[in-house]
């Protein structure tokens, strides 16, 4: 134990330095097959090169350093692929029967604690790159915290603070006795008019989020009755959408049922995320707009098995868990039928970090081949994101984002449950 804490002092030392350019490595990557994101096909025997946080070249064969200075990692029995991306997690918390209970009991100082260790998990599941669509502020810490080598965790881009409508998914006051729900207003996330909307995006600004994420219906884990209902004027999502673009930000709208999301899409939102209730007019928006879908097939599944076990969530949450959760996957099914594009997310948070793996099985098994849901969570995910030109690729001039399994994907998905290397900005975490 006391080697290993070591081993993660060095490493985090090693991340700051690098982070600085105070100094560069130079490592050979032996790969046994490297996934393509851009074609889909695997390329066997590659020598990936890299130097401090970049990568410089990738080569066929495997190559020798013509230096002292090259460290060189065997992966020649491994699959490598670009680190994934996952468009819909929740760094700071983590789906319990005392989630509820902890509103009023954690302080920031304590999720800021649990927030490391679910990133550090998430990292060593192979996600290098996250989206985090709502928290108390914890997430854009933690985001500073890690690009400046603080912690180990992956990238994060982060909406901060949802924002909601009075009662609505994401209301921070939801459930609250009287005397403790208080009036939000833009603040703290809570839109009920136009200028409303506005404020709260430059406050999105202010704080510093990278995103914008909104609730345009009803939620499932939310103290609320309605899972479904639209929450949001077409007009006060337009004046978010507008505003967050003269902010340099795009928007992420959570969204079950069918008008809500509809508005969503026809306000200017970038990602649908669930779309559980999602109808062929919607599909044919979004692909007309070309706005994606996040599926987050896992948290359907995760929260009807949680709504079995007695006690676990607030008895009102219990039938819309069980009415929503099992239509996820089968909503997916459909819209990748019909050519609506796809965006990777699990909305990990909602069950355990670190699952986030098992998404891909699920896309799989309805239909979309494995290469396109790798395709998802690297390519796909970086244009989405804005950083096609650096995350998403194997590739010269991209991060060092290297992770892999021991089985090729493509004939066996599961095995991305199971990633046993990861590399990170040009750092090894996980070898």
């Amino acid at each position: 134990m006391q080697n290993f804490t070591i081993m993660k002092k060095i490493i985090y030392l090693f991340t700051f330095l690098m982070s600085f350019g105070l100094i560069a490595q130079t490592t050979y990557l032996h790969c046994g097959q490297v996934f393509d994101s851009k074609s889909g096909k695997m390329k066997k025997e590659q020598t990936i090169i890299v130097e401090g946080n970049l990568i410089t070249s990738v080569e066929k064969g495997f190559k020798s350093g013509e230096s002292n200075d090259v460290t060189i990692v065997d992966l020649k029995s491994k699959t490598v692929y670009p680190g994934f991306i996952d468009m819909h997690v929740h760094i700071e918390s983590e789906s319990s029967p005392q989630a509820y209970l902890n509103r009023y009991r954690l302080n920031e100082a304590d999720m800021a604690f649990d927030a490391v260790v679910y990133a550090e998990r998430t990292l060593m599941a192979g996600f290098t790159t996250v989206r985090d669509l709502g928290g108390s502020g914890v997430n854009i810490a933690l985001r500073n915290a890690i690009a400046k080598g603080k912690v180990a965790g992956p990238r994060i881009f982060t909406a901060g603070k949802t924002l909601a409508s009075t009662g609505g998914h994401g209301d921070p006051t939801n459930g609250n006795k009287a005397t403790l729900q208080g009036d939000p207003g833009p603040k703290e996330g809570v839109v009920n008019s136009v200028e409303d909307a506005r404020k709260a995006v430059r406050q999105r600004y202010k704080n510093g989020a990278d995103w914008i994420k909104i609730t345009a219906t009803g939620g499932v884990l939310s103290v609320a009755k309605s899972g479904e209902n639209p929450q949001f004027t077409k007009e006060e999502i337009k004046a978010i959408t507008s505003t967050a673009k003269d902010y340099g930000m795009s928007v992420a709208a959570h969204a079950h049922g069918d008008e809500g999301m509809y508005r969503a899409v026809a306000s200017g939102v970038k990602t649908i995320e669930h779309g559980t209730l999602m109808s062929k007019r919607t599909m044919k928006l979004m692909i007309e707009k070309q706005a994606y879908l996040v599926p987050t097939i896992t948290a359907g599944k995760q929260v009807v098995e949680k709504a079995k076990i007695p006690g676990y969530y607030p008895a009102i949450i219990v039938p819309k868990a069980l009415k929503v959760g099992p239509k996820i996957q089968e909503t997916f099914r459909k819209a990748y039928e019909m050519g609506v594009p796809i965006a990777f997310g699990t909305d990990a948070g909602v069950f355990s970090h670190g699952l986030n793996g098992k998404e891909f099985g699920y896309m799989v098994e309805v239909g979309m081949p494995a290469s396109e849901a790798l395709q998802s969570a690297t390519i796909v995910n970086a244009s989405v994101l804005d950083q096609e030109d650096k995350l998403g690729q194997i590739k010269a001039g991209f991060y060092a984002d290297i992770i892999a399994s021991d089985s090729n994907a493509l004939d066996n998905i599961s095995s991305l449950e199971n990633i046993t290397f990861v590399m990170k900005n040009g750092v090894v975490y996980n070898q």
